[in-house]
């Protein structure tokens, strides 16, 4: 037993120094330098001629501004009144928007009326329910000299009168560039 323990000592010793000497870095030897270009035996190098230079290319012209669609329409009033509904706040946010990008263009609001009621009631009401919306846009901004209003009763219906919903398409006012 004594005898395998010195021998597995020896050869613990011998794989020891084989791997030390497989871990050492070996030298490689610096590359030598060229010699220095006899002045003589230098030739001359000639240049090859360069391309020309492309034109610049002239960038390209800005886009045309978005063509704004100045006709709001859907402005929609309560019964008999020229109280306006809720759902015509953000229509008429959007064109108080519109009319800002351009305050040289003027508008013309007309107000229309169901059939229910006498002419010139609705004529009047009509009339009333323009000029609540140019309160609306001109208490947003927008200068009252580009706002016309006109009432047309109910002329040029949308929908139907004989019916609740085509009667509540027909009290409007549409908002149009003149």
């Amino acid at each position: 037993m004594k005898h395998s323990r010195i021998s597995n000592y020896f050869f613990l010793i011998l794989v020891l120094f084989t791997c030390l000497e497989a871990c050492k870095a070996k030298k490689i030897p610096p590359k030598p330098t060229p010699p220095a270009p006899d002045s003589a035996k230098v030739a001359k190098v000639v240049e090859a001629p360069k391309p020309p230079e492309p034109a610049p290319v002239p960038p390209p012209p800005p886009p045309a501004p978005p063509q704004i669609n100045y006709s709001f329409n859907n402005i929609q009033f309560e019964f008999n009144s020229s109280v306006l509904k809720t759902e015509s706040y953000p229509i008429l946010d959007n064109a108080v928007l519109s009319m800002k990008a351009d305050p040289s263009v003027k508008f013309t609001l007309s107000g229309y009326a169901s059939a229910e009621g006498t002419e010139e009631h609705n004529m009047q009401l009509s009339i009333d329910r323009a000029n609540a919306v140019k309160v609306y846009l001109i208490n947003a901004g927008i200068s009252a000299d580009n706002l016309t209003a006109k009432g047309f009763g109910q002329a040029n219906p949308v929908a139907d009168n004989s019916t609740e919903e085509g009667r509540v398409l027909n009290r409007r006012v549409e908002v149009k560039k003149q």
